[in-house]
Parts: structure tokens; C-alpha cells; sequence
């Protein structure tokens, strides 16, 4: 009695996983400013994988390597993990927040020091599958 209950339970889970199928990725302690981070993050969000790759190599900005990075680990993710297809997924979240700063000392003259800030941030991407209903919508 206690197995059919566990395999019930074990059903359940895979009916969720279908239904909730994204991939999250973090990375933490990226050396950069969030607002750096941030102007590359407002142009990917929402887009299709695909599309997101193409504005991420030609975008001439620093912040837009560590980035797209992520976006290709995700990807080898949801491929490795759920076996999803990259093409029929798009960034559902991606978000960028403030992190520690790292502080120190540059020797100045006379036995001065003037301190050094350098801000970092979290990236945090979700990569989800577009549903059925609009893969044949775009068709």
C-alpha cells in the first residue's frame, strides 16, 4: 500500500515537471556595476533564445560576455538536463542585483591611501519553453 501511494506521489511530480519546464541559472559575484549589467539585461528580456545570442554578440558592451555565457549554459541545461530544444525557448526572467563591493587600498604619496570600490552584481536568468499553443500561433 505504502508503494502505490509513493509512486502516485512520484506521477504528480512528473505532471509538474511538464507543466513547469525552465531552466534557472545564477551567476554570483560578476565584477561589474548592475547598471552596466542592467542596459544589456533590458534589451534580452523576454526574447527568444535564438534572437537573444544574435543581440548578445553584437552588442559592444563589456557586460554583454558574461552574459551570454549564462544564457549558453542554460541552454546546455534545459538540452542536458530536460532535454528541451533550444529553439523553442525564450527568457522568460532575467534579472540583475547588487552585490558586495569590493574595497581597497591604493597607496597615494606621503603614506596616503585613497580607497578603490569595485561593485559587483548576481545575474539570474530563467529560460522556459514556449507552450505548444504559441509555437503554433508563430506557424
Amino acid at each position: 500500500m505504502i508503494k502505490n501511494w509513493s509512486s502516485g506521489r512520484e506521477e504528480n511530480r512528473e505532471i509538474n515537471r511538464e507543466e513547469n519546464r525552465e531552466i534557472k541559472v545564477l551567476a554570483q559575484h560578476i565584477c561589474m556595476s548592475v547598471l552596466k549589467a542592467q542596459r544589456v539585461i533590458d534589451q534580452i528580456r523576454g526574447r527568444s533564445y535564438e534572437e537573444t545570442l544574435m543581440i548578445l554578440e553584437l552588442m559592444p558592451y563589456r557586460a554583454s560576455y558574461p552574459i551570454l555565457q549564462l544564457v549558453y549554459s542554460a541552454a546546455a541545461n534545459a538540452n542536458h538536463n530536460m532535454g528541451l530544444n533550444e529553439a523553442d525557448s525564450f527568457i522568460s526572467k532575467a534579472e540583475v542585483n547588487r552585490s558586495a563591493i569590493v574595497k581597497k587600498l591604493r597607496p597615494r604619496a606621503r603614506g596616503r591611501s585613497y580607497p578603490i570600490k569595485k561593485p559587483t552584481c548576481h545575474i539570474t536568468i530563467v529560460l522556459k519553453e514556449k507552450s505548444k499553443s504559441f509555437l503554433d500561433q508563430s506557424i
